[in-house]
């Protein structure tokens, strides 16, 4: 199986953590046939430390390329164009396997085209065991079950390269959830064939300026994944559509409160119930309901004579527009 498994890593600005994730590589139990390593532009010598581990990769290839910076998802599209391996495993690089990943992974490779597992969310000195296969486990459709919650780590995929060139790798105009969309457009394909097992064989670093952390990013991105494959979805569209939306709003609320900004996490709270409302009634019916309000608006403030009622429905109209 070693000729098998291609390894990509895209690296920006990865100096602290390249030299761990690669020997996370190196002390494999199944050795790949290369690991890729992919710098999108660092200013932080992450190439020069990576071109350091050729000599303790144990008989491992090991390649590295530099790009100018255009993001994660083009570094490992560029990862993936040259890989020869039959099987791609994605790490990121400041990411980490257990050694019995490659070898754990590969045993459920009969019939499957897109492998994954549970994995160890680390934060800090923090360490918690993250039940991904339990989602998967308890869906009648993947595809489904994956588009409402999203519970793939890239650290933990392995994925057919001729399937991942045939979707068209990862979508380069996501600034975030690239791996996401990349998982929808496998499983959309006739024939594809997810297995998810429960061991937790990837160190998923909760980096603080990591894209996971950039939330309005990650907010916008979780959108935008869900309108490009809603039409996938064969049962339960509404509610699907009407949970991830919530799913995703109430992640970047979170998100907020534990970075303290009150305001923000205010603001994504306002906005949900405008795009709930977008998102579910068709276009026509909802610029009709918002002709609708604004002409009851309007009549309100003709027939008030007080005028005290006109300036607070000024004010709240002004602001509801802002938030939608």
């Amino acid at each position: 199986m070693r000729d098998s498994v291609s390894i990509i890593i895209p690296a920006y600005q990865s100096a602290a953590t390249i030299r761990y994730a690669l020997a996370s590589v190196a002390a494999q139990t199944v050795k790949p046939l290369e690991a890729i390593v992919i710098d999108d532009g660092s200013s932080d010598g992450s190439t020069d430390i990576a071109e350091a581990m050729r000599g303790e990769m144990n008989g491992i290839d090991l390649v590295v390329i530099r790009q100018t910076n255009k993001g994660a998802g083009a570094a490992r599209n560029a990862g993936c164009r040259i890989a020869k391996g039959e099987w791609l495993a994605f790490l990121d690089a400041d990411d980490a396997w257990l050694p019995e990943k490659l070898e754990r992974s590969l045993a459920h490779a009969e019939g499957a085209s897109l492998i994954a597992h549970d994995f160890i969310e680390v934060k800090g000195s923090a360490e918690t065991y993250r039940d991904s296969t339990r989602h998967f486990k308890a869906a009648a459709d993947p595809f489904a079950a994956l588009m409402l919650r999203g519970f793939i780590p890239t650290s933990t995929v392995l994925a057919k390269r001729q399937d991942v060139l045939e979707v068209g790798g990862f979508e380069e105009s996501l600034p975030a959830a690239q791996d996401y969309d990349l998982w929808l457009k496998l499983l959309e394909r006739p024939g594809t064939r997810l297995r998810m097992f429960p061991e937790a064989l990837t160190r998923y670093a909760v980096n603080p300026g990591g894209i996971t952390s950039q939330v309005e990013r990650r907010l916008d991105c979780s959108l935008r994944v869900l309108e490009r494959h809603v039409e996938s979805l064969r049962h339960n569209v509404e509610r699907i559509v009407f949970l991830r939306i919530l799913i995703v709003h109430y992640e970047a609320f979170s998100a907020y409160l534990s970075q303290g900004r009150w305001g923000q996490a205010l603001l994504v709270l306002a906005k949900t119930p405008a795009r709930l409302v977008s998102a579910l009634i068709p276009a026509q019916f909802w610029m009709m309901s918002a002709l609708a309000w604004m002409a009851f608006v309007m009549g309100f403030y003709y027939f008030d004579n007080a005028g005290y009622y006109k300036e607070k429905l000024g004010m709240f109209l002004s602001y509801f527009l802002k938030l939608s």
